[in-house]
């Protein structure tokens, strides 16, 4: 199998509130279950084109399509062509120029979701309410974001140690993803978007290249660099649950800066 990347670096927009710092601000927050597991039912997540191009970023939004839309109403998976129009638009991509195959950034992947919407086959767009970074060492505020929101759409550089020696990403099924204390090294153009969908006690799984993967808590922390929660509006209104508890007025509030 051919996996492809795409993550750019993290970028740092001051206009992007903070879930984490909201969170310390209030005095009693419920206890984060010990375990979520929002990839029940769900037969087969889509590839979405991130075996042959850079569109990672990409990628994980309809993959978070798919998690929300299964938990709530019925299964959602866009066709390629769709997940093609988010990377052009998005992120540059020009199909007839492989050289503008770059990837994309995460922040304004988001930025541009909640401004214009995930483009769907049926030629409507589907606009996310807010989104906001969520602390990659806080792992609480990790767990909370995906039982909050259903997914945890996250930034991180997959290290040199699960390469061969010809550099290609070798991935053993259902082997959990750990850190090897003897090669710690990176590259950063191995920099990967996923989105989180379910965690217990041994550490988050994620969605890439069609297929979940588990990984430890000591792998996420040491690898991730950047967390953030989409918040859908489909999700709010089937399920209720809310980041932090906010009220719709509240999330909207905290996206103004975003949109100025």
């Amino acid at each position: 199998m051919i996996y492809k990347f795409g993550r750019k670096p993290r970028t740092y927009n001051p206009r992007i509130s903070h879930l984490s710092a909201m969170a310390s601000r209030i005095t009693s927050l419920p206890p984060v279950p010990d375990s979520v597991d929002y990839t029940k039912g769900i037969t087969q997540f889509g590839m979405m084109l991130n075996d042959r191009l850079s569109d990672c970023t990409c990628a994980g939004v309809y993959h978070a399509l798919q998690i929300w839309t299964a938990n709530t109403t019925n299964e959602q998976t866009e066709s390629d062509p769709t997940v093609l129009t988010l990377y052009e638009d998005a992120c540059g991509y020009q199909p007839s120029n492989p050289s503008t195959d770059k990837g994309g950034v995460e922040q304004d992947v988001l930025t541009y979701i909640m401004t214009n919407g995930i483009p769907l086959d049926n030629g409507s767009v589907d606009k996310i309410l807010a989104f906001f970074e969520v602390d990659f060492r806080n792992i609480d505020d990790v767990k909370r974001c995906i039982d909050d929101c259903g997914v945890a759409y996250i930034g991180y550089t997959i290290p040199n140690s699960m390469f061969d020696s010809e550099g290609n990403l070798v991935i053993i099924p259902d082997k959990v993803w750990e850190v090897d204390p003897n090669n710690t090294s990176i590259d950063p153009q191995h920099g990967h978007c996923v989105i989180l969908c379910a965690y217990d006690s041994v550490g988050p799984t994620c969605v890439s290249w069609g297929s979940l993967y588990k990984m430890t808590w000591g792998f996420f922390t040491t690898c991730t660099d950047e967390v953030y929660s989409i918040v859908s509006n489909d999700w709010i209104i089937n399920t209720g649950k809310t980041p932090l508890g906010m009220t719709v007025e509240e999330l909207e509030d905290q996206m103004i800066a975003i949109e100025e």
